[in-house]
């Protein structure tokens, strides 16, 4: 072939790599959700809740740092460790209401600490220095909603320590740490009624790592339930909104707290986990307030009725779409769109 020939081959060769790129581009702003320019007030922000444990007790913040991968505080983060079987197969408070009452603590600003500490009322104290364990160890695979996710091993203590609580057994359970920056791959079949993007998972919530209630909806299903204490920790949210109407959060597509903005993905589908007092891991006889929640908070679109089945909704699952390392704070105010 004529140097010519070549010269010719090699352009349009390079012409196909940057046509392809370009579209490649076009097609991720497409798909890019338009945020709103404008917003209403609904509310401020009451309480702020972070769970470094998977399906243990919350910690209670002030303010925090938003990220890809939920609330942040130092080494204090939401959702980043969660207790596995020996088969490192997850495990919840669905079927272990003892989890509930698992306190971590974690020292943050003006002095924060890497060592978290366990602590439940029937145990001895416990800690783990989770900078010690990203350094010393290498990744295990784990597996939350089918979806196998890379995870430190926080070692033996821990690990006696949670298999005693659970089943007074020496080493059935594991205590994991989330071993990656990125948010863990999407389940299976995701995507086929909601919008979620490839960052918008987290590390090991059930399926986003933003989650919204509204104070007046727990306050109406409080006045419909008898012989049941009903707070928003049943519902186990980030935020907690003050101010607005029952309800009115069925309408929202954006939420914006303080500088903040936040995609809805889905509602929040409700489980049996409701049922379990967060202050005393006791299930309700009742099943309650699930139970009430079914008789007027089943969704109305029929897609996403079959995807739920029975399970009512109540409270939003978000993802952040404003830049990351925004501060979020207690009585910032709360607009929507």
């Amino acid at each position: 072939m004529s140097s010519k020939g070549s010269l010719v081959t090699a352009a349009v060769a390079t012409a196909s790599v940057l046509g392809g790129a370009y579209c490649a581009y076009l097609y991720k702003k497409a798909r890019e959700p338009k945020l709103p320019t404008e917003w209403i007030e609904v509310g401020f922000l009451k309480d702020l809740y972070a769970y470094p444990i998977k399906s243990c007790a919350p910690i209670i913040l002030n303010q925090a740092v938003t990220t890809v991968l939920g609330l942040n505080d130092g080494w204090l983060r939401d959702r980043i460790l969660m207790v596995v079987d020996d088969k490192y197969n997850f495990i919840t408070a669905r079927a272990y209401p003892e989890l509930l009452l698992v306190q971590p603590e974690i020292r943050t600003a003006p002095y924060p600490s890497s060592v978290l500490t366990l602590k439940h009322a029937d145990m001895e104290p416990v800690s783990v220095d989770l900078a010690e364990v990203k350094a010393t160890q290498s990744p295990k695979t784990a597996v939350v909603w089918g979806v196998s996710v890379p995870v430190y091993d926080c070692g033996w203590e821990a690990s006696e320590w949670f298999s005693r609580l659970l089943d007074r057994s020496s080493l059935n359970f594991r205590l994991v740490y989330y071993a990656s920056p990125e948010s863990r791959s999407l389940r299976a079949n995701t995507n086929q009624l909601y919008k979620f993007t490839k960052n918008d998972t987290g590390a090991l919530p059930d399926e986003v790592p933003y989650n919204l209630i509204n104070e007046a909806s727990v306050e109406d299903l409080t006045s419909r339930v008898s012989d049941c204490k009903v707070t928003p920790r049943n519902f186990r949210p980030n935020f907690v909104l003050s101010g607005a109407k029952a309800y009115d959060e069925d309408n929202w597509k954006f939420v914006k707290i303080g500088d903040n903005v936040f995609e809805i993905i889905k509602p929040c589908f409700r489980c049996i986990l409701t049922t379990i007092d967060p202050e005393t891991g006791v299930r309700n006889e009742k099943v309650e307030p699930l139970e009430t929640l079914k008789t007027y908070r089943q969704i109305d679109d029929p897609a996403a009725r079959r995807s739920a089945g029975s399970s009512p909704r109540l409270g939003l699952q978000m993802a952040l779409r404003s830049a990351p390392g925004n501060i979020i704070a207690t009585n910032d105010r709360i607009y929507v769109a």
